[in-house]
C-alpha cells in the first residue's frame, strides 16, 4: 500500500596533533588520553562495520525479502490487507513496475495467495501470473449521435441519483469529484458512477489520501487515478483528460487532481468509484447530499 538500514560511518580519527599545549601535558596523562581515543575509534569502526554488512530483512510477510537499499528480487505471496501500493512500497518499487512485472490490468485487483515476481529475473509464477483487469465501462447514456447505448429509438434506463446511507460512511470526510449530473448509476457491472461534464473542467479528490496509481494501463478506463485513502478505502476516477499527479503523491481532499474527458468512453465524464477493501460499493451511499 511504504525501510532502510542505518549504517554508522566509522568516525574520522587522526594522530593527536604535537604542539604547544601537548608538550605541556604529562606524559602518563598524553598516554591514557591517547589510549581513550583509540579504544573509541575501535569500538565505533566494529559497530559500523557490523551494520554495513547486516542489512534489514523483513521475515513477517512472507514471500520474497527485501534487503534495504538494494533491488527487490524473487516473488511475493498477497496476504489479507495487501494492496499493490503497499506491497510495491515496501520492497521499494514503483506500483507501474510491479503492475508490468505481473500483467496487472487493474491494480486494485488483488488475489489473496496470489503469487507476485519482484523482477524481471525471476520465472513468472505458475498460472502466469495476474492477468486481472476491469471490464470497459457500459453506460446507457445518449452517445453524441443520438441514439442510446441500448436498442436504437429506445428510452434510456432511468439513473438513480441517490441510495441509503453507508453505515460506515462518515468514517471518511468525502467530497464530490464534479459538480455535474449522474449519468449512469451503480451496478455490478458499471462499479461505480460516470458524471457528465465538460472537457477540462477540474477533477478533485474526494477525500484525502495518496495517490496510488496515475496512468492509462487499464483497459476501457482511459487516463485513471487510484487514490488509497484509511480504512481501507480507495476511489478511482477514470476516463481523464489529463492527469495532475504522480503516483506516491498525497492530497487533500477537494484538491484538483485531474482535468475531465473523454478517454475511452463515448462523450466527456468522469467515471467514479469507491471501494472499500476491495470491494465495490455505490458511490452515492457515501458522497454528501447535493
Amino acid at each position: 500500500m511504504l525501510d532502510g538500514t542505518l549504517v554508522t560511518d566509522a568516525p574520522f580519527t587522526q594522530p593527536p596533533r604535537t604542539g604547544r599545549f601537548l608538550s605541556h601535558r604529562r606524559p602518563k596523562a598524553k598516554t591514557a588520553l591517547l589510549l581513550a581515543v583509540l579504544l573509541s575509534a575501535a569500538f565505533l569502526s566494529g559497530c559500523a562495520s557490523r551494520s554495513a554488512r547486516a542489512p534489514v530483512s523483513d521475515h513477517s510477510r512472507g514471500g520474497a525479502t527485501s534487503t534495504a537499499g538494494a533491488q527487490a528480487k524473487g516473488t511475493y505471496v498477497v496476504r489479507a490487507g495487501d494492496t499493490l501500493y503497499k506491497i510495491a512500497q515496501d520492497h521499494g518499487m514503483e506500483v507501474s513496475r510491479l503492475a508490468q512485472l505481473n500483467n496487472i490490468g487493474d491494480p486494485t485487483q488483488l488475489a489473496i495467495g496470489q503469487v507476485l515476481r519482484l523482477d524481471s529475473g525471476t520465472p513468472i509464477p505458475s498460472g502466469g501470473g495476474s492477468t486481472a483487469t476491469t471490464a470497459p465501462v457500459k453506460t446507457t447514456a445518449t452517445p453524441a449521435g443520438g441514439e442510446s447505448a441500448g436498442t436504437a429509438g429506445s428510452a434510456p434506463a432511468p439513473v438513480e441519483t441517490s441510495a441509503s446511507r453507508a453505515g460506515d460512511a462518515g468514517l471518511i470526510s468525502w467530497g464530490w469529484p464534479s459538480n455535474g449530473k449522474i449519468i449512469q448509476g451503480f451496478n455490478a457491472t458499471t462499479k461505480g458512477i460516470d458524471i457528465e461534464g465538460s472537457v477540462g473542467a477540474p477533477v478533485t479528490a474526494a477525500a484525502e489520501g495518496k495517490v496510488m496509481y496515475a496512468g492509462n494501463g487499464v483497459r476501457g478506463l482511459g487516463n485513471l487515478i487510484l487514490l488509497g485513502h484509511s480504512n481501507g478505502f480507495i476511489t478511482a476516477y477514470a476516463h481523464n483528460q489529463s492527469l495532475l499527479v504522480k503516483t506516491g503523491e498525497s492530497v487533500k481532499k477537494g484538491a484538483k487532481i485531474a482535468t475531465l474527458g473523454q478517454s475511452d468512453t463515448t462523450s466527456p465524464r468522469l467515471h467514479f468509484e469507491i471501494r472499500r477493501r476491495g470491494t465495490p460499493v455505490n458511490p452515492l451511499s457515501y458522497l454528501p447530499s447535493r
